[in-house]
């Protein structure tokens, strides 16, 4: 692959030391990436592609405005470059706050444990969607319709401010999806898996087990009775604990979602008891081998791991460092931009809530009528409020698993559920399929994860939800 980033550092010092009196803060990040994609629907190829990208981007701030342009042909830098200090020029007109952050000069790579995806022949990627797609097929022939995808990603990106950061970052990530949809009649359901890995090839090979579980979960539900919709007692596994932290809570710890809303600024306010004194809640890149782990995020402000919620108190939120320094806080790292086409926004990394005591064989006790929900197939957040559609549920019955239902979507609000948590399992599990979307940025990879939970009040949608 062409290589944009060979030999250039003097050139990059050489324009920010020109430009940089002319605004108060001057960064340009520089990027080269090649990567995979594959999307099989049934036996037919959609999708077979091998990618390379080239691109950079120029972000200037003077007096709290800000200029951005980027750019795909390395000859277009300087042009680019002068776009974005004129717009910053623009549209300044309050006072530039960046929160200060230690001056690195670093190179690091997020290292792989086996194979690199990009080393392994596009035909053998290709056998591996083929082999996948007959497991779904041939599970059972209410099969209707597959899907599987594959794509990797090997991404460098050079980053250097007018402060002096000179960040040089590497990291490949890899992904593979998975769906069969089952049809009875005018009974459809469908089954999902998805895995997604920053340590080797390896990890998306011997999926059988999952792969025919996707398959096989649509065509039982076909069977199952719809649950009763009303309010219920409900324990979740880890996966979808993770799904509910990541969608639910994380995105409201964002601090730019909080200093552009007055009134959420309000709500999230430190100190706040948000659940039982059991409940501890974390976001942070430092953690080894997720998808959202890394060394700086794309402002060169070191990884973190930042509580966020510490014996069900509000004590941390998640940063960059312009909404840091608009509210005195400390930036944790969360800056991160999905290519050098869109400018770093705050995100989450790995969030995830912490193991509890509760022994995870005794979560059902007490529990005389409720829904045990495991995995996930799809939801939805709008501010406040959630809804996510289980991928399997059980009924509870006298504190033991009784018959399966299937067509469960468990709603509320994130605040009454953080209080109405009543016992947080022993066990913890990562997922590592997450693909977060903000901003028009979708698919950045992130982690998430936690134990087991048990939550009261939940409101369940079946055949007559409330």
């Amino acid at each position: 692959m062409p290589s944009l980033l060979t030999d250039i550092r003097d050139r990059l010092d050489e324009l920010i030391a020109r430009h940089k009196s002319r605004v108060d803060y001057l960064a340009i990040r520089l990027e080269e990436s090649e990567g995979t994609n594959i999307f099989l629907r049934s036996r037919k190829v959609e999708t077979l592609s091998e990618e390379v990208s080239i691109g950079g981007q120029v972000r200037a701030c003077y007096r709290g405005g800000w200029g951005f342009a980027s750019f795909n042909r390395p000859e277009l830098l300087p042009q680019r470059l002068e776009e974005a200090i004129v717009a910053a020029r623009a549209v300044g007109s309050e006072e530039t706050q960046l929160a200060p952050i230690e001056i690195v000069q670093r190179t690091c790579a997020l290292p792989l444990s086996g194979s690199n995806p990009r080393c392994i022949a596009l035909r053998d990627k290709k056998e591996l969607c083929d082999r996948y797609t007959e497991i779904l097929r041939q599970t059972d022939g209410r099969i209707a319709t597959t899907t599987v995808r594959y794509s990797d990603l090997a991404q460098r990106s050079v980053l250097a401010t007018s402060e002096g950061t000179w960040v040089d970052q590497s990291w490949t990530d890899m992904e593979m999806r998975f769906g069969a949809t089952a049809r009875n009649g005018d009974t459809v359901q469908t089954g999902r898996e998805t895995v997604g890995s920053r340590q080797a090839y390896e990890d998306l090979l011997g999926l059988d087990e999952k792969v025919s579980g996707a398959a096989r979960r649509a065509v039982d539900a076909l069977e199952l009775p719809t649950v009763a919709g009303g309010i219920y007692t409900v324990a979740i596994d880890p996966i979808l604990t993770g799904l509910f932290v990541h969608e639910a809570f994380g995105h409201l710890s964002e601090a730019d979602m909080a200093y552009e809303n007055p009134d959420l600024l309000e709500v999230m306010t430190y100190g706040r008891q948000f659940g039982c004194e059991d409940l501890q809640i974390f976001d942070g890149a430092v953690p080894d081998g997720h998808r959202g782990s890394y060394f700086f995020d794309d402002e060169g402000t070191p990884a973190t791991k930042t509580q966020l919620i510490e014996d069900g108190r509000l004590v941390g939120r998640l940063h960059s460092r312009e909404t840091a320094g608009r509210l005195d806080e400390v930036p944790t790292g969360n800056a991160r931009c999905l290519n050098y086409q869109h400018s770093p926004i705050v995100r989450m990394t790995n969030t995830w809530i912490d193991r509890g005591s509760t022994p995870v064989d005794r979560l059902f006790d007490d529990i005389d009528d409720g829904i045990y929900a495991r995995n996930w197939l799809g939801g939805m957040t709008n501010g406040e409020m959630f809804t996510f559609r289980a991928g399997e549920a059980w009924r509870i019955r006298n504190g033991e698993l009784a018959e399966p239902v299937r067509d469960v979507t468990l709603s509320g609000n994130v605040f009454r559920t953080l209080a109405d948590i009543e016992a947080i399992g022993d066990d913890f599990e990562w997922d590592e399929s997450g693909g977060c979307g903000k901003g028009g940025q979708n698919g950045l990879p992130v982690g998430c994860g936690g134990p087991s939970l048990r939550i009261r009040n939940v409101v369940v949608g079946g055949d007559s939800a409330v």
